[in-house]
């Protein structure tokens, strides 16, 4: 019988489109969910950090000009990148941002000036955390990329990147170019090679240091989609998410296997 299942499923497989779907994986109703990535707004310990003045008024301004964009995706939740521990405070910032939305904030993050305001628009009455910290040596490709038993493919991606970098020149873009680029597939791609999938290129031998490594990371992401998943949602709900970009091209690839979720196109709106 499994025989048989196998030799019918690649007989239909060979018929079709690679992009015809085979059968079906989403359930009939989806939780729509609009992820989308920023860089931090405010200090951050991260490896990749963007000069960002969060006082400045006009950088408020464009952010809040985004925030319009999004919040005609009309989100009845919103998820950000602080731990759940921290919800009952989050909650009581949000509120009262909701109550005097001219309220001064000190050194405001990508939370307050982003997610906030964008709520505030939306009429979104629900903010939760998910984040989860973990340790992460984020240094250990350039430690070993050096050792003998290693190929040069680190080296060259990370030199690939570095001179890409300096072309775009990222930090010089208007805020609203800077995040058109971090919602970029090809960007968030480039996220979880540079965090993660390039450190299994490097290690000392019959050791995993690299691979390891980003398992961490790997796991991190886990936890914080697992910390999602706790939260009550209903299928008529519709959720936005924000985080570090690195965050959000992980759960780009968990949700599309997901049969729960419906990834929306963040561009849709980025107009």
């Amino acid at each position: 019988m499994y025989k048989l299942f196998i030799f019918m499923f690649l007989t239909v497989l060979s018929t079709v489109s690679a992009q015809t779907p085979i059968f079906k994986d989403k359930f009939d109703q989806t939780i729509k969910v609009l992820n989308f990535g920023t860089f931090h707004m405010r200090y951050t310990d991260d490896a990749t950090s963007v000069e960002f003045d969060e006082n400045d008024a006009k950088n408020k301004a464009e952010v809040h000009k985004i925030a319009q964009l999004l919040a005609k995706f009309k989100p009845t939740v919103i998820i950000v990148e602080t731990p759940p521990s921290y919800n009952p405070t989050l909650q009581k910032a949000y509120q009262a941002y909701l109550q005097n939305p001219k309220m001064e904030i000190k050194d405001p993050n990508e939370i307050e000036l982003l997610a906030f305001e964008l709520g505030r628009l939306a009429q979104t009455q629900r903010i939760f955390g998910i984040d989860h910290k973990m340790g992460y040596n984020y240094g250990i490709g350039y430690e070993l990329a050096a050792t003998k038993v290693n190929d040069a493919t680190y080296e060259n991606y990370m030199n690939l990147a570095t001179a890409e970098e300096k072309k775009i020149n990222f930090d010089q873009l208007p805020v609203f170019e800077q995040l058109k680029m971090t919602n970029h597939p090809q960007y968030l791609d480039f996220l979880i090679n540079v965090n993660a999938d390039m450190l299994a290129y490097v290690s000392t031998e019959q050791k995993f240091e690299g691979a390891d490594e980003a398992a961490k990371f790997y796991q991190r992401n886990l936890r914080m989609y697992s910390n999602l998943n706790q939260i009550d949602l209903k299928p008529t709900d519709r959720v936005f998410i924000l985080m570090g970009a690195a965050h959000t091209a992980f759960f780009n690839d968990f949700m599309k296997r997901s049969p729960k979720y419906e990834l929306v196109n963040p561009f849709m709106y980025l107009k």
